[in-house]
């Protein structure tokens, strides 16, 4: 494409919208002589007239009429990702679109994102909570907020929480009935909560003692799909619960819940903040700071 041929383009639908030569050329800076200077050199590269002038008006051609549709959603995009440079300069701004799960949201992001908004009033933030692993290039997110193992290799993380540790739990009540199991495959004997992912298949109840690794997924009369209602139903002497240990920790320190198989759960690597290896927006950046644990 010729240089300049572009904004002959711009300039040329400017006309044709305003249907006034005097009207687009305020509307772009220019005189109006020059604009109609600028379109007969389009014209006559083209090989193809657009505008059909009278001493009273200016309209497009057929063939302008046909050119200004093709034209009109490619400006708009071009203008778009004008607009969109205004969130790589100068203060935070724009709309964030974040992807997490409920534990992480609720960790991480409530205690922070109100005071984040108050202090950052040009940016705005999309929270989607989902327990499926998104694709969040794909899907048009900025970041997530995942468990670090879960952390695709290619993306940035940056560590918002600390280590984390599950947490078998019972009631005192539940445990006068049943003895407390010596090993994760004594599971098998008792009634688990068990919660169903967003995929369809139940999580798996990950256990590691001294090199050895054991994953099941016991049974149980129970199954949800909502952490409260887990948690709720476990209390309640419904059953063993598989629960992070933070969740867990007002109920057993005040003996409402019973920890057993302790040295079977070993911590790992808490919740991290991840985006796409490429640079951040400065409402990014800042959220990223907000959050960043320094523990």
């Amino acid at each position: 494409m010729r240089r300049g041929t572009l904004d002959d383009l711009a300039a040329f639908a400017a006309v044709a919208r305003a249907r006034s030569f005097t009207r687009a050329a305020a509307e772009l800076g220019l005189s109006p002589s020059a604009l109609s200077h600028a379109l007969r050199g389009l014209e006559e590269r083209l090989g193809v007239r657009l505008l059909a002038r009278t001493t009273r008006s200016v309209a497009p051609t057929p063939a302008g009429e046909r050119l200004l549709r093709s034209l009109d959603p490619a400006l708009a995009e071009v203008a778009r990702g004008l607009a969109g440079l205004a969130d790589w300069r100068g203060e935070p701004s724009g709309t964030l679109r974040l992807t997490t799960f409920s534990a992480a949201a609720r960790r991480v992001l409530d205690p922070a994102l109100p005071g984040f908004l108050l202090d950052h009033p040009a940016v705005s933030v999309e929270v989607v909570v989902d327990d499926r692993l998104t694709d969040i290039v794909a899907a048009g997110f900025d970041a997530g907020i995942r468990f670090g193992e879960a952390v695709e290799r290619d993306m940035v993380a940056v560590r918002v929480g600390p280590d984390q540790r599950m947490a078998v739990v019972g009631t005192p009540g539940y445990f006068a009935r049943r003895p407390a199991p010596g090993s994760p495959a004594d599971l098998e004997a008792h009634d688990c909560v068990n919660y169903r992912l967003a995929g369809g298949g139940l999580l798996p109840w990950d256990f590691a003692r001294g090199g050895r690794e054991i994953r099941l997924r016991p049974g149980g009369r129970l199954v949800v799909n909502d952490g409260a209602l887990t948690a709720a139903a476990v209390r309640a002497g419904a059953g063993l619960g598989f629960m992070l240990e933070a969740d867990a920790a007002e109920d057993l320190a005040a003996g409402r819940l019973v920890r057993v198989l302790d040295g079977w759960c070993p911590p790992f690597p808490g919740f991290h903040l991840y985006h796409p290896v490429r640079q951040a927006t400065p409402a990014l950046r800042a959220l990223v700071d907000r959050l960043r644990w320094r523990g």
